[in-house]
């Protein structure tokens, strides 16, 4: 079953192409606006925006903190009864330094405030933050999947991984296109690990 979407699709493999190629063309308009510049780094309201830019077009849910608890695998994210407070303390931690940026990477990743689009939203904030504290941006196209899907799923307890990857592919064009394209290429890449199978608990 597909989520409920502002396309009326009902078939979710449809709904997954439909959403790459309307969240794709939206990223590139997210690049070239310049609209990114008016976000403050590191907050969750920059994320929401992002999240909202990307996704509006497709769900009624763009830029609002999901309402049911979701799951991947035996992992479950922050319950809703927390994620609140989560995000404010999130929202809270420093980032001054590459260690603490990432940091607060992983702990945004545990909190998936999104009910769907959490990887693609998450990924463009990282880099925001990575841009306007170190003159640096992600090339991901230097990460391969099963290392980041690996890292990422222990990063919770164990984030060394993810912050060696992460510094192994850092560079300083910002404002390369083609380094932000690779960015959003990969984003979909990317996606047995961020299109988890969501469960609803009560």
């Amino acid at each position: 079953m597909a989520l409920d979407n502002k396309l009326n699709i009902a078939n979710s493999a449809e709904l997954a192409r439909e959403e790459e190629r309307i969240s794709k063309k939206k990223a590139i308009e997210l690049f070239e606006s310049g609209f990114m510049d008016s976000l403050t780094p590191g907050t969750f309201d920059s994320l929401a925006q992002i999240h909202k830019f990307l996704f509006d077009e497709i769900y009624d849910f763009a830029g609002e903190i999901r309402k049911v608890n979701i799951a991947k695998g035996n992992f479950r994210f922050t319950p809703v009864m927390y994620l609140k407070p989560a995000l404010e303390n999130v929202e809270k931690m420093p980032q001054s330094s590459f260690d603490e940026i990432v940091e607060k990477y992983v702990e945004m990743n545990v909190a998936h405030p999104f009910r769907e689009g959490n990887g693609r939203s998450t990924r463009i904030w990282l880099d925001n933050i990575f841009k306007n504290e170190l003159g640096m941006v992600v090339d991901w196209s230097k990460i391969e999947k099963e290392d980041y899907l690996l890292a990422m799923e222990r990063s919770p307890v164990r984030d060394i991984e993810i912050k060696h990857l992460l510094k192994e592919a850092l560079t300083d064009k910002v404002g390369d296109r083609e380094v932000y394209m690779k960015g959003i290429d990969y984003s979909y890449y990317y996606e047995g690990y961020v299109t988890y199978r969501s469960s609803e608990m009560k």
